[in-house]
């Protein structure tokens, strides 16, 4: 009766915001040891404590540690992301109690380029990226990606930017924190993807329209929309909604096709340049196409290597190489939403060799398998 009584007043002061204050309980149930990944909360689990949408996030050590609230069309809370370290086979607790945070610096960002032809550009604190947009019509561009590598974590692509275009300090030579030697042509680049049929890989252009629904500063997530994307004798509408998350190796693509049903395949492709220096790493039982190349700026420069890697969970996948491409074949029903994964490194950031980056890639993929569990106390 007095255990009772004693819960009903700890209830008592914590829905009425006494001492509003919530435990996170994250889990890890693998082998491998867990750092600085993305966990989520649902907001509506913390509407009974807190009053107001300003919390402070410790772990278990006292530290304050950043995080980012995601919201709804509606603009209400949806989700809280942080990243969360835990030991193999163990948990890690972190408190939540209502107050001002401390500011955080920016690991992830994606914004519309209207200065640079409509690219739209996006990074997070292991890699940068963009993908063109109507500006380019008359030079063929193509749906690919293109990789920036870069080496802090901090954000890049706005100094990229404003001094290739205002110093004419060109973002093909590395001035220090990393550099854009990685070319796409019309190709999908690293890691785009293109419908697959008639033995053919039907290579996209450039994106009509974008919309940006999240944009840091530990997750951000914008989709881009291609009006007339053809198929042998078929157009298709296409949206792709990419989300880049602080820490992340890869990033998560979902992507739809809209038209005629038909059987189709989709191919998510590596171009593979001329093949000098490169390494490839093939894997269908898992889903996984990874490559490693010389990274050379444009002044001819030697700039170690870099890395591109390809995922496709839950899919019965074929890899093949065509059109200088190795590309990573799944069956995909026209209409249906369509997820995976896709993204670069540099040995100069992180990945010292090729197999440390084929290894960054099993840990990712096992990750995405066995994702931590979050629990509220």
């Amino acid at each position: 009766m007095k255990k009772n009584i004693f819960s009903l007043i700890a209830c008592f002061f914590v829905f009425s915001g006494v001492f509003a204050q919530r435990t996170i309980v994250v889990t890890n149930s693998t082998a491998m040891v867990r750092k600085g990944e993305i966990v989520e909360v649902k907001a509506n689990a913390l509407k009974a404590c807190f009053k107001s949408k300003s919390y402070i996030l410790k772990n278990d050590k006292g530290e304050e540690i950043p995080y980012q609230l995601l919201y709804n069309e509606s603009k209400k809370p949806r989700v809280l992301i942080f990243q969360a370290d835990v030991n193999h086979n163990a948990s890690s607790t972190y408190t939540l109690s209502e107050g001002k945070p401390a500011p955080v610096q920016p690991r992830t960002s994606a914004r519309f380029v209207p200065e640079r032809k409509d690219d739209f550009a996006w990074e997070n604190d292991l890699a940068a990226y963009r993908m063109y947009g109507p500006a380019l019509a008359n030079e063929n561009p193509s749906n690919g990606v293109d990789l920036w590598l870069k080496r802090t974590n901090k954000l890049i692509v706005d100094t990229f930017y404003y001094n290739e275009l205002k110093k004419e300090q060109s973002y093909h030579i590395d001035h220090g924190n990393g550099l854009d030697c990685y070319k796409v042509g019309h190709t999908l680049g690293a890691g785009g993807i293109a419908p697959y049929m008639g033995d053919s890989l039907w290579v996209g252009n450039y994106f009509n329209s974008y919309r940006v629904l999240e944009n840091g500063p530990l997750r951000a997530v914008f989709s881009l929309t291609y009006d007339s994307v053809k198929v042998d004798k078929v157009f298709y509408k296409q949206v792709i909604t990419i989300t880049t998350s602080a820490g992340s190796l890869l990033n998560k693509a979902v992507v739809q096709f809209i038209g005629k049903k038909q059987p189709i395949k989709l191919a998510a492709g590596i171009f593979l340049h001329d093949g000098k220096g490169s390494s490839l790493k093939e894997d269908e039982t898992n889903g996984v196409i990874a490559y490693a190349e010389n990274a050379v700026s444009d002044a001819g420069v030697p700039s170690g290597r870099n890395y591109i890697g390809v995922y496709i969970p839950d899919s019965q996948t074929k890899s093949i190489k065509s059109d200088a491409h190795i590309l990573l074949l799944a069956d995909y029903k026209v209409g249906k939403e369509f997820t995976y994964y896709f993204g670069g490194g540099w040995s100069k950031w992180g990945f010292k060799t090729d197999a440390d980056w084929f290894n960054a890639l099993n840990h990712f993929t096992e990750t995405i398998r066995n994702p931590l569990k979050v629990t509220l106390k």
